[in-house]
């Protein structure tokens, strides 16, 4: 069943791609956000997202988290459909829909040439950070994970290959040692420290318990590298605006689980900025 599921799902998104594709950018954008708020409640349970928004306290009230919902599943669509133009953020044409804040931290960064990890969240457009750091100079390999649809993968993989991040890292026990290999080479690492990971430990998100990822810990441990948070935010529509935080340091006292809690509090903050352009669809606490 779940291949035909799958197939299905392949061939209605492959007429969407292509619808996106021949109605323009801004056209397949407004599009895309119709949809994501017409569809996206039939494949993700809105009450297990308000029930996330209430554990997080997030939205003072029933009405503004159904907002934020509706905002959230809007801005779905649009990356849904942005993926028809990511080779148009590549070059000039839609390039300059990204504006920048902290342009001087990469210089800084590129100057030391020492590798960093980079570190965010599902925001909208997730894409377009690694697709930034790579353009502007930075030597760079994200971690990335498979979808479960068999037959829609080889795409997505394609696209993010040629046109995102040429480095992909598969998620994974293979993929940590590539990782290893190519930060050890100059390479710095971009991941989402936002998924619930099997490997991972429990660590206090929003004040709940969350399995978290612990690789931005261990190469600070390992190499006493910096981790630079990064944001994204979509603006007017079709506009980003894209943050470089600050760069941690951590002490060589600090222990992998502070470090890890330290970091979602890092998180949290930026969710806090515009829930809407966080994708809380993960069953981010499920133990």
């Amino acid at each position: 069943m779940k291949v035909i599921k799958y197939f299905l799902e392949f061939f209605f998104i492959s007429i969407f791609f292509f619808i996106f594709k021949i109605i323009g950018y801004k056209n397949a954008s407004n599009l895309g956000e119709k949809i994501g708020k017409i569809f996206g409640p039939l494949f993700r349970s809105s009450l297990k997202i308000k029930k996330n928004l209430e554990n997080s306290n997030i939205g003072n009230s029933n009405e503004e988290r159904e907002r934020i919902v509706k905002n959230m599943w809007g801005n779905y669509g649009r990356i849904f459909a942005d993926y028809m133009y990511i080779k148009n953020f590549r070059n000039e044409n839609l390039f300059k829909n990204i504006e920048v804040v902290g342009e001087n931290i990469l210089e800084v960064i590129k100057n030391e040439k020492e590798p960093v990890i980079f570190i965010s969240g599902h925001f909208n457009n997730f894409e377009l950070m690694a697709l930034y750091l790579e353009k502007s100079g930075i030597d760079l390999a994200a971690i990335y994970r498979p979808l479960n649809n068999k037959f829609l993968n080889p795409l997505m993989e394609k696209i993010r290959i040629q046109y995102i991040c040429k480095k992909q890292i598969k998620k994974g026990i293979s993929g940590t040692k590539e990782i290893l290999k190519h930060f050890r080479n100059g390479t710095s690492i971009a991941l989402m420290i936002d998924q619930r990971v099997s490997e991972g430990i429990k660590s206090k998100f929003f004040n709940n318990e969350a399995l978290t990822t612990t690789i931005p810990a261990q190469f600070v441990k390992k190499f006493k590298c910096k981790i630079v948070p990064v944001y994204i935010e979509r603006i007017n529509k079709h506009q980003f605006i894209l943050e470089i935080l600050q760069p941690i340091s951590f002490s060589k006292d600090e222990n992998i689980e502070s470090i890890t809690m330290n970091l979602n509090k890092v998180l949290e903050e930026l969710i806090r900025r515009k829930p809407d352009q966080w994708i809380w669809t993960h069953n981010r606490w499920k133990q």
